[in-house]
């Protein structure tokens, strides 16, 4: 009885060595969901690796500097890109990126950047705990962005998850600017310019805050609830935050970026500013 007991767990042992260690191997190799509808594609770094050219860019958006990456471009992943109105891309870190497939499939060129096992990159910002790691495994990069008019919030990096969205707007109506059957015509005039400056909040602050509770991102606070803020920065300081967040606070943790004017032009700054102000009279936690 005693060696049948032995030989029963000695099977058990390889059973269990068998069929945990190869997963636990195969689970090593990162992998990117791609969602396209119902159409789900998993590449693993291998798979996209194999598609994979060389190419450089000049000015990294994550690392400031040129780099050198295996990359494969975007169209391989989804080809006609162009036709969808919003891809969304979601990092590991809680950073989304909702961009548009004409800028997708533009002058910009777009390519996603493989991290090798063999070759790893360096850390985001080794001075900020929150960007101690790389950009990888997966990450989106831009061959010529200045031609695409691409901003740095559309450099997503840490890709886990890419799928073709509604825009976000659609998705979280609470985020839209609301005129009133009675506004006049300046207000509808002042709606208009908030439109604008939705469209501005959508590119570039939508990949770390919400509005309303409405988002996709879970990095930085709402913008609205339980204030906004309009309601606690004068105005000139809230211009002075958005351009250049170390002018008016600073601390060794952050992680907002400045918007200088090449990305956010004075008009583009005033409008959001508009956005902003109006949406303090539309709070709505739904």
């Amino acid at each position: 009885m005693h060696i049948r007991i032995s030989s029963c767990i000695g099977v058990v042992l390889v059973w269990v060595l068998s069929n945990l260690l190869v997963p636990v191997s195969a689970a090593q190799e990162p992998v990117l969901e791609v969602r396209n509808g119902e159409h789900l594609k998993l590449w693993t770094r291998s798979a996209l690796l194999a598609e994979a050219v060389e190419i450089q860019i000049d000015k990294d958006s994550a690392y400031k500097r040129r780099m050198t990456y295996r990359a494969v471009p975007y169209a391989k992943l989804m080809p006609q890109v162009e036709q969808h109105v919003s891809v969304q891309f979601v990092a590991s870190d809680g950073f989304v990126a909702n961009i548009s497939g004409k800028d997708l499939a533009g002058k910009g060129q777009a390519y996603v950047a493989i991290e090798t096992a063999e070759q790893s990159w360096p850390a985001v910002n080794p001075d900020n705990p929150h960007k101690s790691a790389s950009a990888g495994p997966f990450y989106l990069v831009w061959l010529t962005p200045e031609a695409g008019n691409i901003s740095n919030e559309q450099w997503p990096y840490q890709v886990a998850k890419i799928s073709v969205t509604l825009t976000l707007s659609e998705r979280y109506p609470q985020i839209v600017p609301k005129l009133t059957p009675s506004a006049t015509t300046a207000q509808m005039s002042q709606a208009k310019l908030a439109v604008k400056g939705m469209q501005v909040y959508t590119k570039h602050c939508a990949v770390c805050h919400t509005i309303n509770g409405g988002g996709d991102a879970s990095i930085g606070p709402d913008l609205n609830l339980p204030f906004n803020p309009t309601e606690y920065f004068q105005e000139a300081y809230l211009r002075k935050l958005i351009r250049d967040p170390a002018s008016v606070r600073r601390w060794k943790l952050a992680v907002m970026p400045g918007f200088d004017r090449q990305i956010i032009s004075e008009d583009d700054l005033q409008n959001l500013l508009v956005y902003l102000t109006l949406m303090a009279k539309q709070r709505d936690p739904k």
